[in-house]
């Protein structure tokens, strides 16, 4: 009987476009593997770049027609190239970090029919309290996906909030399970930095995120210009998105606005983190962001909005928790007063990085994972499944 400490995992996710999914999956599937458990990594697969970052492991292309930062439509044949994967690669467990595709709602018969153990984790943002989620793609994915979870042995969200929303939505609240996002706070941690030196700035301010309207990118532009900030402070967009064009001809490097596009280069994106003095992100919906997390980790003052779990994150004094009403008047006050006073931003930078070193690294969150996986292999309903599975081979 082979070791349940060393399991064998195929993990279902994204590796492009890049979103906080594909952050997700690089990071857990990168510490499965430092573990030593064997990971085979099944995706929507294109002819792509990546960096040296990305998983040394089994990958197995998935076929689809399209894809975007949102949604993935797949081929009519990659239902049995996914089953015929799954039975080559005998897994112990079934991890999908769910895609938003229709491939989502076929997993769990798939995976009842190989009798593997399957186990989500559900991404889509929400906004504040998990009460009142905008109309559009989040409400619907919600609403959408509630009646299938139930079907997966084990739901992971990142906060409890999350987890009380499905449950006003129907899904069982013993088979969600809260493992928040995690970072590597070796990897990102306060250290030097030659970015305000490149940019001529005395004081700097980051944007890391998606150029579209959920992210709220211009209540934070208009906020900088009506602030009338000094010259010598700048603000750095660090994304690309569907407002990026438009949103860059009204706000430009005469406002004091740097516009740096994606950036796929992971050392220069933390050298823009400990080179910042505050880390703004103005959503209108979130998760978990794992930006806001990696900027904490960096040391850098952060200001959020009360969506998703980021208020949580920065409750109690870790950062500056604004709402989602008046963020633009909220934040021409903030930006003024981070500006001119580096005692604040400093001390707030240090509270976030106690606060992620708390409650957010990647190692507590990995473990936790590993005791989930634990829990649902020991489960008699897998247990029986399993012996199931042996009498009728």
């Amino acid at each position: 009987m082979r070791n349940i400490d060393k399991l064998r995992i195929a993990w279902i996710g994204k590796k492009s476009p890049f979103c906080g999914n594909v952050t997700y999956g690089r990071e857990i599937t990168n510490a499965l593997l430092d573990r030593g458990h064997e990971v085979s990594f099944l995706h929507f697969a294109q002819e792509e770049s990546q960096t040296d970052t990305w998983p040394n492991c089994r990958e197995v292309p998935l076929p689809f027609i399209y894809k975007s930062q949102v949604y993935t439509i797949p081929t009519l044949n990659a239902r049995k190239v996914l089953t015929d994967s799954l039975k080559s690669i005998h897994p112990d467990i079934v991890h999908a970090s769910l895609t938003l595709s229709p491939l989502d709602f076929l997993l769990p018969e798939i995976c009842e029919e190989l009798n593997i153990p399957l186990i989500a984790t559900f991404h889509p943002p929400f906004a504040s309290k998990g009460v009142k989620l905008i109309s559009g793609t989040q409400l619907l994915a919600y609403q959408l996906y509630a009646p299938f979870l139930g079907n997966y042995d084990r739901v992971i969200v990142f906060s409890q909030l999350q987890r009380e929303l499905l449950a006003k939505l129907g899904v069982p609240p013993e088979i969600v399970a809260v493992i928040p996002n995690g970072v590597d706070v070796e990897k990102y941690s306060p250290g030097t930095s030659q970015i305000k030196t490149e940019f001529a700035a005395k004081r700097l301010f980051v944007y890391q995120g998606r150029i579209a309207l959920e992210k709220n990118v211009e209540a934070l532009l208009r906020a900088w210009k009506q602030a009338k900030m000094r010259p010598d402070s700048k603000l750095l967009i660090v994304g690309n998105g569907p407002l990026k064009n438009s949103l860059e001809q009204f706000y430009g490097p005469e406002h004091g606005v740097i516009w740096l596009g994606f950036i796929a280069d992971e050392a220069r994106r933390i050298e823009i983190l400990r080179g910042g003095d505050v880390f703004i992100l103005p959503s209108l919906v979130e998760g978990l962001s794992l930006s806001l997390l990696e900027a904490m980790a960096c040391g850098i003052a952060c200001i959020a909005t009360d969506v998703g779990a980021d208020g949580e994150v920065l409750e109690d004094g870790a950062g500056v928790v604004i709402t989602t009403k008046t963020v633009r008047s909220q934040l021409r006050t903030l930006l003024p007063l981070f500006q001119d006073h580096p005692e604040i931003t400093a001390l707030l930078g240090q509270k976030a990085r106690q606060r992620v070193l708390e409650r957010y690294t990647l190692t507590k969150n990995i473990s936790r994972l590993e005791e989930l996986y634990t829990q649902v292999l020991a489960s008699p309903k897998v247990k029986q499944t399993k012996i199931q599975f042996i009498q009728g081979a």
